[in-house]
């Protein structure tokens, strides 16, 4: 892990994110208003929520066939990937209320997924947000099973196929949490030296370990002993909400940095990277047009450059900052990329899978 050699350094471009700044903080002042979430938020949270835990109780209700019940299952998969970038992605970068109970509750909800809150802020907060598509720092784009993601990984035979096969592979992402946790936690803990990366202390490793244990309580040993499904009905419901909801999180994530457009820059000898950090992260994501109404359920996700910029601020502001932020690009001549529908950041996706798999 190179975190903590990594620097961002330039001067003449340096004065982009002061103005920005400022323009942002005007914004916020002229409408009296904070810059965490309101009242509306808290109700999306308690909707995503609903679309977990409701159906999740009528298949404990055991009153439901078996294809109702898997039917109810895509549903908690629905709500899975609600709680996930409309909930607790705000909540875990402190942004979802000036409330602490508050925020740690939906921030919280993260085990409801599967996950661990401590993991999620040091892969995502801490080395996404700060070294956003560096290979062998930022693990989203780094190291995927049977995926090639950064021009950095290894190039194998298999990754000409990428493009075809990576949706499904995508469908793993919260599966993966039972497991990947464990190995992060491992990891980030034999780093200790880093500054940017706190070991896990006896504490962290015992919330780890319980959160696993309840978790399998919830989602398996509840239903198998409240209901009348079967090991297989029960395993078949198991996957498909996992698959659905991994399905939903990681191709929006994946639009965000893996697009025609977003660099993935490389430090150099000395382990600078030669823009300032804010520049960076223009240069690395990407936002796309959607329905009012997706952009809701993806928790403002579609406006992932202002949030790379801004990320304590809360996504209910990332359509109206969105304005400020392209106009002040336009004037440093800085990149702002947009694409023009959820449907052409898919294409673009794709298309860079293609690159990705046929270039050593």
């Amino acid at each position: 892990m190179r975190s903590q050699t990594v620097k961002f350094s330039n001067r003449n471009q340096s004065q982009f994110f002061p103005v920005l700044r400022q323009r942002v903080d005007q914004y916020f002042q002229q409408k009296t208003i904070s810059k965490l979430g309101n009242q509306s938020l808290v109700w999306k949270g308690l909707t995503m929520l609903s679309l977990l835990l409701v159906p999740y109780g009528l298949i404990l209700s055991n009153q439901f066939s078996p294809w109702v019940c898997l039917g109810f299952a895509i549903i908690m998969g629905l709500g899975t990937a609600g709680v996930g970038m409309a909930v607790m992605h705000d909540a875990n970068h402190g942004s979802f209320s000036r409330i602490p109970w508050i925020n740690a509750f939906f921030s919280a909800t993260l085990y409801l997924l599967g996950g661990n809150v401590l993991n999620w802020k040091i892969q995502h907060n801490t080395l996404h947000h700060t070294y956003t598509n560096i290979h062998e720092v930022d693990e989203d784009i780094t190291g995927k099973f049977l995926l090639r993601l950064s021009h950095g990984d290894p190039h194998w035979k298999i990754h000409r196929y990428q493009h075809i096969y990576a949706f499904f592979l995508y469908g793993l992402m919260t599966l993966s949490f039972l497991v990947k946790d464990f190995r992060q936690a491992y990891r980030y803990t034999r780093h200790k030296g880093s500054k940017l990366i706190k070991p896990f202390s006896k504490l962290d490793i015992g919330i780890l370990l319980l959160s696993k244990v309840i978790y399998g309580v919830f989602i398996a040993l509840l239903p198998l002993l409240m209901t009348d499904l079967s090991f297989g009905q029960w395993l078949l419901g198991f996957l498909v909400m996992h698959l659905t909801a991994g399905l939903i999180l990681s191709t929006i994530f994946q639009l965000a940095h893996v697009v025609e457009g977003a660099e993935q820059p490389a430090p150099d000898m000395e382990g600078m990277i030669t823009t300032a950090w804010a520049i960076h992260q223009l240069q690395t994501t990407a936002n796309f047009r959607c329905p009012v109404a997706l952009s809701w359920f993806i928790g403002g996700l579609d406006f992932q450059v202002e949030h790379h910029l801004f990320p304590t601020i809360s996504h209910v502001h990332y359509r109206a900052l969105s304005h400020i932020v392209q106009q002040t690009a336009q004037e440093y001549a800085l990149p702002y990329n947009r694409k023009e529908s959820f449907f052409y950041a898919i294409r673009s996706h794709i298309r860079m899978l293609k690159v990705l798999g046929t270039r050593g």
